[in-house]
């Protein structure tokens, strides 16, 4: 998932080499302007669970930025970025897992009217979901993928205003409508289509650090989803709200969001689920970061179990910010799930170590 920029302003030198580098500008001439982005990460996961021991998930992403002027209130601009995993083999059967397209959109964008584009991009509750996806390794458990438009999906419309038309800074509004994506075959493939649907979000950010954000999204359900076992309505939506304070190198926000019919489960979804995100940081000056986090879910009236954890853990982990493109992670997660829960789910404790490099 993507990591938010660690700290909101350079008070010091050093607190200025600690903020990760957001692009490496190659051209810029004539109004034309083309950035070039890229992060290696290698990671290594330790548990009993044999699903979640080893090398599973370090990868590569790389992509790039451009835009273009095309009158004094008129831009286009674009974006690409591509993720490879590291942790295949050469030439075996699993060569193309892990690999996968995450942005591709393009765009106008007209002075306070606000911007436009389409393609590949966030969906709007992740404009909530990302104030608590800061974690150092795990966290973003309630941002699917391609899962009506919690995560990145495909083939969305999306306009966006800061500031509303001019008129109120540090009020932001957005509008988006994503098109259906029939998938049929296996169930993780149904699991990601959608219908038609839309989503809205707004956020205030105060001057001091403190800002809120809501959204707000509503698709149909494809006819393969309620053929599956669990989870069945016309509609899948998602209700969520988040808080963030993240000024004076403290880092804190909580999130809290309802779904109905779009969350994720074995043999399908969650007829309703109630998710809770809460995250605590502190930046300290010589580079080191420690996190500390509570992530859950709970599924509701889930066909012949009723209610049931979906997750449910606490997580204790660290940066280390060697300078601006280098930086050591690690984190332990405490899963509180229990035995022979039942959606069946593993209940091991995962330790995870890394290092990034970054431009």
């Amino acid at each position: 998932m993507m990591k938010r920029s660690l700290l909101a302003a350079a008070m010091l030198p050093l607190l200025a080499a600690l903020c990760p580098v957001q692009a490496a500008e190659i051209y810029n001439k004539d109004g034309n302007k083309l950035d070039l982005n890229g992060k290696i990460k290698v990671s290594h996961m330790f548990s009993d669970d044999s699903n979640n021991d080893g090398d599973a998930s370090s990868n590569l992403q790389g992509g790039f930025t451009g835009e273009t002027k095309i009158s004094d209130k008129l831009t286009g601009y674009g974006s690409w970025s591509y993720q490879f995993s590291l942790h295949n083999s050469e030439g075996g059967s699993d060569a193309q897992n892990g690999n996968a397209t995450r942005l591709g959109y393009a765009g106008l964008k007209y002075g306070e009217l606000g911007s436009i584009d389409y393609g590949r991009n966030f969906g709007l509750v992740y404009d909530v979901m990302s104030n608590t996806d800061m974690l150092p390794f795990f966290g973003s458990d309630s941002d699917y993928n391609d899962v009506f438009l919690v995560g990145r999906s495909t083939g969305l419309l999306t306009w966006r205003n800061t500031g509303f038309f001019g008129l109120v800074d540090g009020l932001n509004v957005a509008a988006q409508y994503e098109g259906k994506n029939d998938r049929t075959g296996s169930t993780d493939q149904i699991i990601r289509a959608n219908g038609d649907g839309f989503a809205l979000s707004a956020s205030y950010a105060f001057d001091f650090g403190l800002s809120f954000v809501g959204a707000f999204a509503s698709l149909d359900r494809t006819d393969a989803q309620n053929n599956l076992s669990r989870g069945h309505g016309d509609k899948a939506q998602h209700w969520a709200a988040s808080v963030k304070y993240d000024a004076n190198q403290i880092y804190l926000a909580a999130a809290y969001d309802e779904t109905l019919n779009a969350t994720p489960i074995s043999g399908g979804f969650a007829n309703k689920a109630q998710n809770f995100e809460a995250v605590a940081q502190y930046q300290f000056l010589s580079g080191f970061r420690p996190s500390i986090a509570y992530i859950s879910s709970k599924g509701k009236d889930i066909e012949n179990i009723g209610d049931a954890d979906i997750i449910k853990y606490t997580a204790i982990g660290a940066y280390y910010y060697f300078n601006v493109n280098m930086s050591l992670f690690a984190e332990y997660r405490i899963n509180m799930l229990k035995d022979n829960n039942p959606l069946g789910l593993a209940t091991d404790d995962v330790m995870a170590l890394g290092l990034v490099y970054q431009f």
